[in-house]
């Protein structure tokens, strides 16, 4: 069932403005724990590799035209890029310290200048992510309301635990609920932001292998966002099974998700 440009604008506003539900359960707490920022982080990373494996990359490849071939090129090119901007902004990683104490990482390595810069990485790969995001919503529902009502609501679904990825960190690091919110906040509106470009410029000219390629180079950008970002950070704060709790949580909620949906 085809659906209007309005509903297509509606569902991918929806899914881009959940990051807010994300981010006042990452800063509406008076003092979060540290379990409860691994578990979080953990939880986000976890949703962002079983995305960018089991949704964008799978999408990509059945992309007709762009074949295994280019999609990987293209996976990887995402990871490259993201490692190319790790050296141009060198830094020391949070939670990859060699002094530890009886296996845990010392509460002082966490450095709140460095913690709000994570906060920053986090929402920038989000906010790339998002944007092709909220084209494939848009231009989903137009064709078919029902498959765009079901993607809408995975993505909400996934961008609510991203909300949280970015806010808490920011929250943390400068004690300004109004600060983390903004930053969360933003990373959604690109979506939207998305959505409205292929509806009034992409829609007519976009091909599916542009489509297929921005997909599975936002999976490489993820994938390496949580491996060299979210993980080392949610270790720094819980060395033990809180980060790989939250991980395993927000594969298994995104794979639910998924399977209810499809």
């Amino acid at each position: 069932m085809e659906a209007s440009v309005f509903q297509g604008l509606l569902i991918t506003t929806l899914a881009g403005l959940s990051t807010a539900i994300g981010s006042f359960f990452g800063i509406y707490s008076r003092k979060p724990t540290p379990s409860f920022l691994a578990f979080s982080l953990g939880f986000s990373a976890g949703v962002m590799v079983f995305v960018a494996f089991l949704e964008l990359l799978p999408t990509a490849v059945q992309t007709p035209g762009l074949g295994l071939v280019r999609a990987y090129s293209a996976f990887f090119a995402g990871m490259v890029i993201y490692f190319l901007i790790d050296l141009l902004v060198p830094h020391d990683y949070i939670g990859q310290h060699d002094h530890t104490e009886n296996g845990a990482y010392p509460r002082e390595a966490v450095r709140r200048p460095a913690l709000e810069r994570t906060g920053l990485l986090v929402m920038l790969g989000i906010t790339i992510h998002n944007f092709p995001e909220g084209m494939a919503t848009f231009i989903s529902t137009v064709h078919d309301l029902k498959f765009g009502l079901a993607l809408g609501v995975a993505i909400a679904l996934h961008n609510i635990p991203e909300g949280i990825a970015i806010a808490a960190p920011v929250y943390v690091s400068s004690g300004s609920r109004r600060k983390a919110f903004f930053w969360s906040f933003s990373s959604g509106l690109s979506e939207i932001v998305g959505g409205i470009l292929a509806a009034a410029v992409l829609m007519p000219f976009l091909s599916p292998i542009v489509m297929g390629i921005a997909l599975a180079g936002v999976g490489g950008i993820m994938v390496s966002i949580s491996l060299d970002e979210l993980i080392p950070v949610a270790k720094s704060f819980d060395s033990e099974h809180f980060p790989t709790l939250g991980v395993i949580t927000g594969m298994v909620v995104m794979a639910v998700s998924l399977y209810l949906l499809s």
